[in-house]
């Protein structure tokens, strides 16, 4: 195994040779997950820089006698690395690299890392550099050898390039490239591009691509197809979408630490029953970290099962752990209705140990609970709680009782004044259109007073409404409807 680093202007090379072992299917697990990390921190590189990047991975099959050897390259043109960017990096238990010191401008240096060396003074060997002859360049290369099937890692690479996509960083082009020998018709090469599909306006926040890339997600099964699913999704109406964001701001210690959540709503076209989704009716919870897909921590998974779903009107079934994100089960979730989640954790700058646990923690559901009440904002008649849907089942049966009161009355005055209240003609209107109309007026009440009273910075809302009961005082606060509502558990 070899590869080679530049930083900024400069560059390092190393090669690295793997150890016999008799758990050789742990080390080859362990060089894949080491991939994955090569191909994360390639594209950190690549978001980190402010020109068009080129993120590209090559599976090669080697030129030695063993058919399942396959030769890799992840290459990126990145801001640039060194060698310390890989010290935390481990191969079979084994971390490989030291610090490198001593890094010119003008040369690229290579070394050899060897892991047959038990004592690690030894592993690390300075071979003869390379002159730059005065070029300026940033980029990244690493290679190495491994033997595995090249349609496994191609569908684990591709997998994790779909999530990648999530993001929707505009500068970096990613290109998955597969040679099954020299013949150039054997070259098989799948591109990914963030904004090629739905284009986002540049410039955009960080959240707003996570929403952006979130929809894409869905509305693509998991960025498997190129555009959106028919089947599935006829119109764009289907999706709905909240998003929130939870920032440590309590002092200087811990601040710079963010959490985005975006939480997708997508109800599923009846004639989508022969498309084969991914996760069926499964809530997919994908985690990023600093800019790149990770496995979901536990304390993300603690926070999904504390948040009070109940008062989102979602009854929380089960959650489990696959291929590094979490799938969520709801045990009263329709059979036409999906729910997919991304959460996104940079810029952390706390320290490490319980009390960051803990604050992860708490940051998680915050971020998950304004994604939540922002669809319940933006939304009418979405994630009621199971009590306000009781109550809201009452409007029918009371809109016509109401109505046989107003209808049956003697008093032309009062009637005259209930129709102009509801923004009725006085005359002509039959008692379905004001049983309508009531209900209506009914179910808004029940959907705004359902929402968290510490974000709600509406006029608290009235049945019957004119403009001399906006300026009332205090004697008709008990007609407020809110009031009616007040035992309403939120929290």
């Amino acid at each position: 195994m070899y590869a080679t680093f530049s930083h900024g202007t400069a560059g390092v090379s190393f090669s690295i040779s793997l150890p016999k072992s008799k758990n050789t299917k742990m080390i080859i697990a362990s060089v894949r997950d080491l991939c994955l990390q090569l191909i994360s921190s390639a594209f950190q590189r690549c978001h980190a820089s402010e020109d068009l990047c080129r993120l590209s991975v090559i599976l090669k099959r080697s030129p030695q006698s063993d058919p399942h050897s396959v030769l890799i390259s992840v290459s990126d043109t990145g801001v640039g690395s060194c060698l310390e960017e890989f010290g935390g990096v481990k191969l079979h238990k084994e971390a490989f690299g030291a610090q490198i010191w001593g890094i010119a401008d003008d040369e690229i240096y290579h070394y050899q890392f060897n892991l047959k060396e038990n004592v690690s003074a030894r592993r690390l060997t300075r071979l003869p550099s390379n002159p730059k002859n005065g070029l300026k360049f940033s980029g990244t290369e690493v290679c190495l050898s491994i033997i595995e099937s090249i349609d496994v890692l191609v569908a684990e690479f591709s997998l994790f390039f779909q999530k990648i996509l999530i993001l929707k960083i505009p500068n970096v082009a990613i290109e998955l490239v597969v040679e099954h020998g020299d013949d150039p018709g054997s070259r098989y090469v799948n591109v990914f591009l963030a904004n090629e599909w739905n284009p986002l306006s540049i410039p955009a926040s960080n959240l707003e691509r996570l929403k952006s890339g979130l929809e894409d997600y869905v509305f693509k099964h998991g960025n498997t197809l190129s555009t959106k699913c028919e089947l599935c999704f006829s119109s764009w109406e289907h999706l709905k979408v909240g998003s929130g964001v939870a920032c440590c701001t309590e002092s200087c210690k811990y601040s710079g630490s963010v959490m985005e959540a975006v939480i997708v709503i997508s109800e599923i076209s009846e004639v989508a029953s022969t498309c084969p989704r991914t996760h069926g009716l499964k809530t997919e919870v994908l985690y990023f970290k600093d800019f790149s897909p990770c496995p979901i921590p536990q304390s993300s998974l603690k926070a999904l099962t504390s948040i009070d779903w109940k008062s989102y009107g979602l009854s929380f079934g089960s959650v489990v752990v696959q291929g590094g994100f979490a799938l969520v089960e709801w045990e009263n979730l329709p059979t036409y209705v999906q729910i997919d989640i991304v959460l996104h954790h940079y810029h952390e700058q706390i320290p490490s140990g319980r009390l960051r646990t803990r604050r992860d923690q708490n940051l998680i559901k915050k971020a998950i609970r304004l994604a939540l009440d922002d669809l319940k904002d933006n939304y009418a008649g979405v994630l009621l709680s199971a009590q306000a849907l009781k109550i809201r089942s009452y409007a029918p049966d009371l809109a016509k009782t109401i109505s046989s009161l107003i209808l049956s009355s003697n008093d032309s005055e009062f009637r005259k004044e209930c129709f102009s209240f509801l923004g009725l003609p006085s005359q002509g209107v039959g008692g379905e259109v004001l049983d309508d109309c009531i209900k209506e007026r009914l179910i808004t009440v029940v959907e705004m007073n359902d929402r968290d009273p510490q974000r709600s910075k509406e006029i608290p809302t009235f049945l019957f409404e004119d403009d001399h009961m906006q300026d009332s005082g205090s004697q008709d606060e008990e007609f407020e409807v809110e009031d009616a509502f007040s035992s309403m558990d939120l929290c």
